[in-house]
């Protein structure tokens, strides 16, 4: 009796055994995101490949948005000055007019193409002074594009093409970019063919750098050399975040340092580009700079300002009583550190809305009224 009992406590046991085995078997392999240190959608073999270190390929995302990429060549036509005896009238009687030499400059850039209306985004210096655009696509097609719009402030263009059956690129969040994402730059560098490089987000929101009057760039270290100017950077999944502007770089090659227009800017600008023809900016009309560290101490600041170093004669701030060497310190209760914050701050207001500004007058704190203006249409620099 004893054995018959001890032999089944013994089959119950290896058989216990072999189901919690074949259930161990089955959660491994076919339920790995339910175990300790497993996600979903994330199996856990080095077979399948693990999301915490990235998909083997990037092959979906730029197939998803290599055809809305384009190559720009932007061609300027120069007349050659000729030599002062050809347009002697003697020499002309006897040797005839000589023909005039013409001179050609070409450009080489990159685009990408919006919404599917023929409407390409690009870099206002890869444009800006063409008497001719040609438009490649992916697909070989090629076509003269027109200027739309520009804006030397942001360096962004708008051209715009005439052909059908255009792709269209999803439009992503340049906002919620975080330091770390993968980020692919694609574009036509040195007339080479389409390519794409690939890095991470090294830093968003890079400002007074002396590259455009209105900054917010997204830093990368995917290269982008001369001719990914106007380009895509888009994220891993293949959604547009960005267009490639410019290179930090001692030797005119890409050495890292990126930078890229965030797309919800860029956006906002296109938008205004083709609705108005300009981008419709707030203006206070002063000459701003940094506030020295003796001034700042001597007036007993420890949170900074703006020392106004002119102002522009019947501007708003003229208006609004602003003097020269007076010091800004806020703006509708928001504290001024620098010009460039205070550039930023103007131009997001609309024209004739009416802020208020507290400053120093000599020694004595004032607060006053002004209604911004439009911003009048400046170049780069100025």
């Amino acid at each position: 009796m004893k054995k018959t009992q001890l032999g089944q406590l013994v089959y119950f046991l290896l058989q216990s055994v072999a189901v919690g085995l074949a259930i161990a078997f089955i959660m491994v392999y076919f339920f790995p995101e339910y175990l300790p240190g497993g996600s979903a959608g994330s199996p856990a073999t080095s077979i399948r490949g693990n999301s915490s270190q990235g998909p083997l390929s990037y092959q979906n995302a730029v197939s998803a948005a290599t055809a809305s990429v384009v190559n720009v060549y932007a061609s300027t036509v120069r007349k050659q000055k000729t030599h002062p005896l050809f347009q002697d009238p003697l020499f002309q009687r006897f040797f005839g007019k000589p023909p005039a030499e013409i001179r050609r400059d070409n450009n080489l850039g990159s685009g990408v193409l919006i919404g599917g209306q023929g409407y390409i985004l690009t870099n206002a210096h890869v444009v800006k002074a063409a008497d001719e655009i040609l438009i490649t696509l992916n697909d070989g097609r090629q076509t003269f594009a027109s200027i739309e719009g520009m804006d030397e402030e942001t360096d962004l263009a708008v051209l715009k093409i005439q052909l059908d059956k255009l792709p269209e690129l999803t439009i992503g969040d340049s906002k919620a970019l975080r330091v770390g994402d993968v980020v692919l730059a694609i574009g036509n560098p040195y007339d080479f063919g389409q390519t794409v490089t690939q890095g991470i987000v090294s830093a968003t929101g890079r400002k007074r750098l002396g590259i455009t009057t209105f900054e917010d760039f997204i830093q990368t270290d995917a290269d982008i050399n001369p001719g990914n100017s106007g380009g895509a950077l888009i994220s891993a999944t293949g959604a547009l975040v960005g267009i490639n502007t410019a290179i930090i770089s001692s030797s005119g090659g890409s050495q890292g340092i990126g930078l890229a227009i965030p797309i919800h800017l860029a956006l906002d600008v296109m938008r205004q580009l083709i609705e108005v023809g300009q981008v419709v900016r707030g203006w206070l009309g002063v000459e701003a700079q940094q506030l020295p560290m003796d001034i700042a101490d001597a007036a007993g600041l420890t949170q900074g300002g703006v020392l106004i170093a002119g102002t522009l004669q019947g501007g708003p701030a003229d208006a609004a009583g602003i003097m020269p060497g007076d010091i800004l310190l806020e703006i509708d209760n928001q504290q001024m550190a620098n010009p460039q914050q205070l550039i930023h701050l103007i131009s997001q207001y609309k024209p004739d809305t009416a802020i208020n500004i507290r400053l120093l007058h000599g020694w004595e704190e004032k607060t006053l009224s002004a209604v911004v203006a439009q911003r009048p249409s400046f170049k780069k620099g100025e």
